[in-house]
């Protein structure tokens, strides 16, 4: 199991590697140093709240994607984003089912 550390750190590395952006292009989006962006890559940094929404905002995502499951070499952010989005489908699906069947037992 990946600990949340270990998925941040590898979101964050391979966004910007899909994006074709260098350490030093997305420290500038968000106002940093490349050394920081390195040791978040690597794990000796963790973000705080607004460093996580600036990263999010420079690659292009939701802050909540930074933690969703690990993007392969094969994901591009379109069917990284397709994967998530058919995830949270299903389980809207299963709320709205087990509504339902709440409100159509008897009381």
């Amino acid at each position: 199991m990946t600990n949340i550390r270990d998925l941040l750190a590898k979101n964050i590395k391979k966004y910007r590697s899909v994006l074709g952006l260098s350490q030093a292009k997305l420290a500038e989006k968000v106002d940093t140093s490349t050394n920081y962006i390195g040791l978040l890559e690597i794990k000796r940094k963790f973000p705080s709240p607004e460093m996580m929404e600036r990263l999010a905002s420079a690659l292009g995502i939701d802050t909540t994607e930074l933690f969703y499951r690990e993007l392969t070499s094969k994901d591009t952010i379109k069917t990284y984003r397709k994967a998530a989005i058919e995830d949270v489908q299903g389980a809207i699906s299963r709320i709205f089912e087990e509504t339902l069947e709440n409100l159509n037992k008897d009381p």
